[in-house]
């Protein structure tokens, strides 16, 4: 729409203007039809469920220290093995219902062939989890 002026002092232009009252009111009206069908929109079927309640029964597995002196000396839980009985031991608690975790220790100076070879042995004989136990630095 287009709106002159009558006076002759100014220009005839034409007046270009966005006339926001259509805009304002099919906004309104989708908003009217958004707020009646919303509610129709969430279809729920009610359900009664049974009640249950349990607490899960926590195991903890026990801990296998072994530990190897700088020598090759392998240590099960402080006592010390040999090759044989070693791989004896880890094949008994490897048959355990919750397996143990092997903390596996280690001097600085053990030669890592000496820990690959117990770590190999230990997963050969079925013995999954191994952690390492390191001691941090003192300054």
């Amino acid at each position: 729409m287009t709106f002159g002026t009558f006076s002759d002092s100014e220009p005839d232009g034409d007046l270009t203007e966005i006339n926001m009252i259509p805009l304002i009111d099919v906004m309104l009206v989708l908003l009217v039809i958004f707020i009646v069908t919303a509610p129709l929109l969430t279809h729920a079927v009610k359900v009664d469920l049974p009640k249950a309640s349990s607490s899960p029964n926590l195991t903890q597995p026990e801990n296998v220290q072994l530990a190897i002196d700088a020598a090759g000396q392998v240590y099960w839980n402080g006592e010390a093995v040999d090759a044989a009985a070693l791989e004896q031991r880890i094949k008994a608690a490897a048959a355990l219902a919750p397996q143990p975790e092997l903390h596996l220790r280690a001097e600085r100076s053990t030669p890592y062939e000496k820990v690959a070879e117990v770590m190999s042995a230990a997963a050969r004989d079925g013995l999954t989890r191994i952690g390492f136990v390191t001691e941090p630095k003192t300054r």
